[in-house]
């Protein structure tokens, strides 16, 4: 297959929409992974076309996660049908009885914001006020380390006491 506009539109096409992998639109355009990694290596405007390709695709991909997460932050309704059929008095072709309805009930349900959901949000959008982990510092009345003038032995033992606190 040669090399054309329409054949490079077409690959950025089937890839901006995350419908095939590599191997299938190459099966799909008829040249083989050879080619177009040789494409991507030697023609910088079918690399671009690529690289322009994943950027469409990662903004639907960012559209699709919002509307989600969205979703899942105020929570959303849902409908539900439920159907018992029982064998009715027609036949199918092959003799058996074709099933008819007995019941047949539709419910809405709510389903609650989620948690994680916020949690995430709340973080990643404020994370001055809003954290997952919490740090303290430990210091003396004076604001200064407690450990500084400390040396090796006697922090062995202050470990070592501490320990033993814990212990009793």
């Amino acid at each position: 297959m040669k090399y054309s506009k329409k054949i490079v539109n077409k690959i950025c096409d089937m890839l901006a929409n995350d419908r095939y992998s590599i191997q299938e639109v190459c099966k799909a355009v008829g040249i083989t992974d050879g080619t177009f990694r040789q494409w991507r290596r030697d023609r910088p405007d079918f690399a671009e076309a690529l690289d322009n390709a994943h950027d469409r695709y990662m903004d639907n991909m960012m559209t699709v996660a919002a509307r989600s997460l969205r979703r899942k932050l105020e929570g959303y309704d849902v409908t539900e049908t439920n159907v018992v059929t029982v064998p009715g008095k027609e036949k199918n072709p092959d003799g058996t009885p074709k099933p008819r309805i007995k019941e047949q009930r539709t419910t809405k349900k709510h389903v609650a914001a989620d948690t994680a959901a916020i949690i995430f949000t709340l973080t990643n959008g404020d994370p001055v006020h809003w954290q997952n982990r919490r740090t303290a510092e430990v210091t003396g009345k004076d604001g200064k380390d407690l450990f500084a003038n400390l040396s090796d032995a006697d922090l062995e033992k202050s470990i070592e006491e501490l320990k033993r606190k814990l212990d009793e």
